[in-house]
């Protein structure tokens, strides 16, 4: 007939951090390409295939990698056989937030922060993912 009352929780939780991973990945794009623009800038042309090296390697890149760190944990635990908590559901939330609303200084903050500031497209990304975050943690 239906699920259960845990199995669709279950469900729901799982959905819940796929849209979360979704939304980060689109607002990591929409940083990727300003960042690689601003690189491009300075160094010239990425030759194809050359990203992802300097995305993993490069100091430039270095800042988004908290992000891309959090949807990649996201996304094993969307993938994960194991049952997963609420606590291990609401962590990446509470993380997500840390990171782009908190405050909090740090790398990554100061350079969001200037992205913000500067992007239109960083501050659409940035509101899609604001409305699956906590108010405040």
């Amino acid at each position: 007939m239906g699920h259960s009352g845990q199995e669709g929780r279950i469900v729901d939780d799982r959905e819940r951090l796929r849209d979360l991973s979704r939304r980060l990945l689109r607002l990591h794009k929409v940083l990727l390409e300003r960042e690689r623009e601003a690189y491009e800038q300075r160094h010239g042309a990425i030759p194809a295939g050359a990203l992802l090296r300097l995305v993993l390697d490069d100091d430039a890149f270095a800042w988004l990698r908290s992000l891309s760190g959090l949807i990649a944990e996201i996304d094993e635990l969307v993938d994960t056989e194991e049952p997963v908590t609420e606590e291990s559901v609401e962590r990446p939330f509470r993380e997500a937030y840390r990171l782009l609303k908190s405050g909090a200084g740090g790398d990554f903050q100061d350079r969001y922060h200037v992205a913000l500031q500067e992007s239109p497209d960083v501050v659409m990304a940035h509101a899609d993912v604001s409305r699956v975050l906590p108010a405040s943690t």
